[in-house]
């Protein structure tokens, strides 16, 4: 997606979300390719697991919680 494109969805300005969106590519949670005068960003799954996995997996639900309807 575009920048401009990420920025419709939130209520916070365009400039703010390019810079939200410069932090996420340093971070390298962020690929970003130019097309033209567009910047397209796109999500690193790959990074996002490796930064947040382990966070993550302690929400999700294991056999045991959908036995027992949790």
């Amino acid at each position: 997606m575009t920048s401009g494109d990420l920025a419709s969805r939130f209520e916070c300005t365009w400039p703010t979300t390019t810079r939200h969106l410069r932090v996420l590519v340093d971070a390298g949670l962020l690929r970003v390719q130019t097309e033209g005068r567009e910047r397209q960003y796109q999500l690193d799954v790959d990074a996002l697991e490796t930064v947040a996995g382990a966070w993550i997996q302690r929400f999700q639900r294991s056999p045991v919680d959908d036995a027992n309807g949790a």
